[in-house]
């Protein structure tokens, strides 16, 4: 196994990772969908609806709970879902988040593409990241 494997092996140890359908019926409850994947791939491969997109450079200062630069409404006790192309990225950003102060973050298992594949809702992308 490479360096690379372990490290991500063990960001998500701490996580409750979830499958495309998991997400989906906590989306319809609440949980906030973070996309973390470049405007470029949302633009070409499209979005999850009601998704916000938080490009990866800005994830931290836009989702810890004690930051002047939050998001409305995120608070210690919001349940996070972050994704990615095919989950590997969003499984170290959850896992930081989890250090920040956000101990229900995790991410989507197989990403974006696991969603788009499992045939769940998806809309046209290209939104601009939030800033």
């Amino acid at each position: 196994m490479s360096s690379v494997d372990t490290f991500l092996d063990k960001a998500r140890s701490g996580l409750s990772r979830v499958d495309p359908q998991e997400a989906d019926r906590l989306r319809h409850q609440g949980a906030l969908l973070i996309d973390i994947r470049p405007h470029a791939d949302r633009a070409a491969e499209g979005e999850i609806p009601g998704a916000l997109p938080v490009e990866r450079i800005h994830l931290e200062w836009r989702l810890s709970p004690d930051s002047e630069w939050r998001l409305p409404g995120v608070t210690a006790d919001s349940l996070v879902i972050v994704f990615c192309n095919e989950g590997y990225a969003s499984s170290l950003a959850a896992r930081d988040l989890r250090l920040l102060g956000l101990p229900r973050a995790t991410d989507l298992v197989g990403g974006y593409r696991a969603w788009a594949g499992a045939g769940l809702p998806t809309e046209p992308g290209g939104r601009p990241a939030l800033p």
